[in-house]
């Protein structure tokens, strides 16, 4: 259940740098608790740069950055620790280790966060995770070489699960997926936040996907979120990207399947 007054993620004043080139210049959002926010933006928006300053593999050059109300920023890798652990990221493409099989990949968060758990209760975490990810058993045993697509991204999730995350951090998660592939990642996505109670930071270009799963959509822009709000809401804006985005031929397609599957229900 969406909880408006409760914040799961705060950034204030977010200021990001390479050389002379700025991405992001007084960014601020707000994530609430239990929501599913889609975070949306041109190339070169830094969505993904977003992500990296919320989690810590960025220092941003200026700004405040909060995570289940504490500061992120400036913080060294020991002392954050008891907050990474309450959260999973599933990078673009899925970004597992290629020398180890998916049980193996699944158990690398719990074997750094808490070194002292078994094997065999290892194998049983990772056997569960696999399960809850729409993966066959058998895949726990098998490389990502061995897995097609879709399949990688099940067992990044699974991974990004391992250590009973509340939040849920997802960089491109249906990029590379054909259509009923996209949908069943969708699908997953909306069960394991229901079942779970997760909160959900989802960056995506897929049309799709926002509308069959964000609650609220942030878009980036002129170095900032320049709107954040539901898709209704923002349509409603006079901007330009936002317009040509949401009103262009692939958003009235989805928003067209949207309202079908909406009279369906």
């Amino acid at each position: 259940m969406i909880q408006p007054n409760v914040s799961v993620i705060e950034v204030t004043g977010l200021e990001n740098r390479f050389g002379e080139q700025v991405v992001h210049d007084g960014l601020d959002l707000s994530v609430r608790k239990g929501e599913i926010l889609g975070v949306v933006g041109g190339s070169g928006t830094g969505k993904s740069v977003l992500m990296r300053s919320i989690i810590g593999l960025k220092t941003p050059d200026a700004g405040e950055v909060t995570v289940f109300g504490e500061s992120m920023v400036g913080r060294d890798e020991e002392e954050a620790k008891h907050v990474r652990r309450r959260w999973g990221v599933l990078f673009q493409g899925g970004a597992l280790f290629s020398t180890l099989t998916v049980a193996e990949n699944i158990q690398v968060p719990i074997r750094e966060f808490y070194p002292g758990i078994s094997q065999d209760l290892l194998d049983e975490i990772a056997a569960y995770k696999t399960a809850m990810s729409g993966l066959a058993q058998d895949a726990g045993a098998k490389f990502p070489a061995e897995l097609s697509g879709g399949m990688r991204k099940r067992a990044g999730i699974a991974r990004a699960l391992a250590l009973d995350p509340e939040l849920l951090f997802l960089d491109e998660p249906t990029a590379g997926l054909d259509p009923i592939g996209a949908a069943a990642f969708d699908e997953l996505i909306c069960e394991l936040r229901e079942a779970l109670g997760l909160t959900v930071f989802l960056i995506t270009h897929d049309l799709d996907t926002l509308y069959a799963i964000c609650d609220r959509v942030a878009v980036l822009a002129d170095r900032k979120v320049v709107a954040i709000g539901t898709i209704p809401e923002l349509l409603a804006l006079d901007h330009q990207w936002i317009q040509e985005y949401f009103r262009g031929p692939r958003g009235r397609a989805a928003s067209k399947i949207d309202a079908a599957e909406k009279a369906e229900a």
